[in-house]
């Protein structure tokens, strides 16, 4: 989590924090660039994988503390919706 806060409140290693940009980045096209798969997802484009979820909130813009409540609301895999089914 880009807080890097725990349950007590404390935060551990606050400058080693990451941006939310780059948090969804790391999940995103740097996990697909790492399984070689970066020419066929990790990002929204023509030609590629259409893997998505759509979220319960914008999770670049919501208040810190409401980050760990977001739900996707549907995922797309292949162009298929699979959840809700």
């Amino acid at each position: 989590m880009p807080t890097r806060r725990v349950e007590r409140g404390d935060v551990l290693g606050p400058e080693e924090r990451l941006t939310r940009e780059q948090a969804l980045r790391m999940y995103t096209i740097n996990n697909a660039y790492m399984t070689f798969e970066d020419d066929i997802k990790g990002s929204i484009e023509v030609g590629k994988l259409a893997d998505l979820a759509v979220l319960s909130d914008d999770i670049l813009n919501c208040p810190e503390d409401a980050i760990k409540d977001i739900r996707a609301e549907t995922t797309i895999l292949g162009g298929k919706i699979v959840h809700p089914q």
